[in-house]
């Protein structure tokens, strides 16, 4: 007897709560995943924005770097500084390939020292979460590129150590750390992009104050036999409810955030992508550790001439919905890019959209127009994020 698509999808450890909340499941990234619950999608991403919401995001990949070498081993793969990062903190990142796109993003910290000072050793020297429809490439390109089996990059290895036995819970939300520290008032001492070890529900946990919705939260990382009890914690408390996919991606668009495989990928380099804030000064083409990762040299030629497309933000003077894949055009006709992400805003109340656009086209107020269904609805060129992001950096 064959497998279903449906069969043969993995499941989180916390599925049988989502079933057990009513939640609506949908395939994502080889996952069955909540898409919304009952209340709705619109509900939940409001209660993000008001209070505080409970996401499951354990599909994506951790995966610890263990060795004294780790960050110099991760620095032949990101254009980022790796070096540099203090105990405690935590760094946007990306691989990049040869040709300078983006082979995935992801976040980078380096947990606190013990109390003899070592790294935590349940957290490796570089604690990594990448996404989850990459995280098989991912890992192999680690293990390949830097382990100590595989044709090492340089001369730096290190360990790369998958972490399939946790689970991944993402508090969003201005009420987050309120909820959260009636668990561990410890948590309260983090800051946006710090992280930390705490007990939370009787399970060991590996918490950062970051995510993906634009407001302050958290990121906990919690053995997988330990979620549903942490989960079920979380949503006893008065803030907090239950959000799913749905929920996440309005909130992350109107954050201004990217989704890979939409918004940036294979084809798309980080200068293009307007990503060029998160390559430090030290690993700029102008750097005293420039270079040394994959497409340096187009990522250099690129800094100094310029791209000659970019990522954006598109208001909607319409209420017509402009949803990916939309072509885009200007006012004389001509074809010049392409909505990636689009959505109405539930905080705004009007079309809101990311695209990838030519550059002579970028400027913010710029006219463009999109096709919806064979009619063409205007737009303009707006900055991102289209919400303020209200992260607390103390």
């Amino acid at each position: 007897m064959s497998l279903s698509p449906q069969d043969a999808l993995s499941v989180t450890p916390l599925h049988a709560l989502h079933r057990e909340l009513g939640a609506r499941m949908v395939p994502f990234a080889g996952y069955d995943m909540p898409v919304q619950y009952p209340a709705g999608i619109l509900a939940e991403h409001r209660q993000c924005r008001s209070a505080a919401a409970l996401f499951d995001v354990s599909h994506m990949g951790q995966v610890r770097l263990v060795g004294a070498d780790a960050a110099a081993a991760l620095e032949t793969l990101v254009p980022v500084d790796v070096l540099g990062l203090g105990a405690g903190k935590q760094r946007y990142a990306f691989f990049t390939n040869e040709q300078g796109g983006l082979l995935d993003d992801l976040m980078i910290t380096r947990p606190p020292m013990d109390a003899h000072g070592d790294a935590v050793a349940a957290f490796g020297d570089l604690f990594l979460v990448v996404n989850a429809g990459c995280k098989a490439a991912d890992i192999a390109h680690l293990q390949s590129n830097l382990g100590d089996n595989g044709q090492t990059r340089g001369h730096h290895r290190c360990q790369v150590i998958p972490m399939p036995e946790r689970a991944l819970l993402a508090l969003q939300g201005p009420q987050a750390a309120m909820a959260l520290a009636r668990l561990n008032p410890g948590v309260n001492a983090l800051t946006f992009m710090t992280g930390a070890v705490f007990t939370l529900a009787g399970a060991t946990c590996f918490v950062t104050r970051s995510g993906y919705t634009g407001e302050d939260g958290f990121e906990i990382s919690v053995p997988a036999e330990a979620a549903e009890a942490l989960a079920r914690a979380l949503l006893s408390q008065p803030e907090v409810e239950p959000a799913g996919l749905g929920a996440r991606d309005t909130l992350r668009l109107e954050a201004g955030l990217c989704l890979y495989g939409h918004d940036i990928d294979s084809q798309t380099s980080p200068v293009e992508a307007g990503l060029n804030w998160a390559m430090q000064k030290v690993r700029r083409p102008d750097g005293a550790r420039a270079g040394g990762y994959p497409g340096a040299d187009v990522l250099a030629q690129q800094w100094r001439d310029g791209a000659t497309r970019k990522r954006v933000g598109l208001i909607g003077l319409e209420r017509l919905p402009v949803r990916e894949g939309a072509v885009l055009f200007n006012p004389e006709g001509q074809s010049i890019g392409r909505v990636t992400s689009g959505t109405v805003s539930p905080t705004l109340g009007h079309p809101i959209a990311m695209a990838w656009i030519d550059s002579r086209y970028a400027a913010v107020g710029s006219a463009v127009l999109a096709e919806v269904r064979g009619k063409r609805t205007p737009m303009h060129v707006s900055a991102m994020p289209f919400v303020p992001q209200r992260y607390f950096r103390g």
